[in-house]
């Protein structure tokens, strides 16, 4: 796979050789998304900011794992939706950058 396209397109053949789109609500997917998500954090709970950083290979491949979970499920929601994640990025980041100007928010972590 080489592009959001192509992997959008083998998670539709993925869930359809399975039978799974029945399964595949953007209520579920949201669901399962957010699991994921927690299940990434779990391997952060606890350590420091440097150890964050710096995993043992055997953590890394665990986080990876996880990673790709999230990535899969956020892709395969916005399928069912019709959301064009990176035009959603492009339009996000857009807008972080009139919200958090370089100039007034550097070196701070302020939400405003």
């Amino acid at each position: 796979m080489e592009t959001l396209d192509d992997l959008k397109q083998r998670l539709r053949e993925f869930a359809r050789e399975r039978d799974w789109e029945q399964f595949h609500s953007p209520k579920n997917l949201s669901m399962a998304l957010i699991v994921e998500a927690a299940e990434l954090v779990e391997h952060f709970q606890w350590l420091t900011e440097a150890q964050s950083k710096h995993l043992p290979e055997k953590t890394l491949r665990e986080v990876e794992q996880e990673m790709a979970d999230v990535f899969i499920y956020l892709n395969r929601m916005a399928d069912l939706l019709g959301v064009d994640l990176m035009d959603a990025a492009r339009r996000k980041i857009e807008l972080n950058a009139k919200k958090y100007p370089a100039h007034e928010v550097r070196g701070k972590a302020d939400k405003r």
